[in-house]
């Protein structure tokens, strides 16, 4: 696969870049950014740098590449610990890709909801799943100097789509995280809309992209944490963490939910916990 680096930035004594590539899984030019620690650099003395560990960030409606990168406040403790971070985008995008009719925000460009479409038009574009499970991680492992030891985390939209992807993959992430999940996304609107759109009426089909769901019939998880702000304003009708946390009950297997007092659905809330998301899975991915 051929990649263009297309900015690199010093960030923390390492390299946030970013790069296009062109996918085959989604039939259209992507982008993607990385930030590279300081680690994997080549010593002063010319000792060879390291491997590193990965985690992957997936974001949440209307967001790109950029929004992780530019507002969590990940570097710094990246640096520290020695861990790449990759953050692709949330849909395909270009001029031959569909978008929702009337530019609506939580369907199409930048709402792709890591599935697999089925129905038309998505279906030839919008293959998130397949891009962030199998594309990206071969091309990441191509390209840059990390290790095999993965980690998934993300915000709301994101958050959905990480808890999803471990929960169906638990043996190629070594830890879970979330900030904000959409938990059910079968009773939520926003997933109603996109399942709908996406997957077709058939409501069997979208159980394979619901973590609560999932769950229920998972026998094992990786390590997982997820936090949710108290005042985001999108709690009770959208994410619905109180259905994840039946769920867990019902299936017997055990995962923290934290609920974060005063705290909203913004950048803000992130950042304030980003740090304890970062060394959990640096615990979890060089054990």
């Amino acid at each position: 696969m051929t990649m263009e680096n297309i900015s690199a930035n010093r960030s923390f004594g390492g390299w946030q870049r970013q790069y296009n590539h062109y996918s085959e899984t989604l039939g259209c030019s992507m982008r993607f950014a990385v930030y590279l620690p300081p680690q994997v650099e080549q010593g002063e003395h010319g000792e060879p740098g390291q491997k590193v560990p990965v985690l992957y960030w997936l974001s949440g409606l209307t967001c790109n590449d950029e929004n992780f990168m530019q507002k969590a406040g990940a570097h710094r403790i990246a640096a520290e610990l020695g861990v790449a971070i990759v953050v692709p985008d949330t849909s395909p995008r270009g001029e031959d890709v569909p978008d929702d009719a009337e530019g609506a925000y939580d369907l199409g460009l930048g709402a792709g909801f890591y599935v697999n479409a089925t129905e038309q038009p998505w279906a030839k574009h919008y293959r998130m799943y397949d891009y962030i499970v199998n594309e990206l991680p071969q091309l990441v492992q191509q390209e840059f100097p990390v290790t095999d030891r993965w980690s998934i985390s993300g915000h709301s939209m994101g958050g959905h789509g990480a808890l999803m992807i471990a929960l169906k993959n638990p043996q190629q992430f070594c830890s879970v995280s979330a900030f904000s999940p959409i938990c059910n996304p079968m009773q939520a609107p926003w997933g109603q809309k996109a399942f709908t759109s996406y997957l077709g009426d058939d409501r069997e089909a979208w159980r394979q992209y619901d973590s609560c769901e999932l769950i229920r019939k998972a026998r094992s998880v990786p390590p997982t944490l997820v936090d949710q702000g108290s005042e985001d304003q999108f709690l009770a009708e959208q994410l619905q963490p109180e259905q994840l946390v039946r769920a867990v009950a019902s299936s017997g297997l055990n995962f923290e939910l934290r609920m974060q007092p005063g705290y909203d659905h913004s950048y803000y809330f992130i950042a304030s916990f980003i740090e304890e998301h970062m060394r959990f899975h640096a615990g979890h991915m060089k054990a």
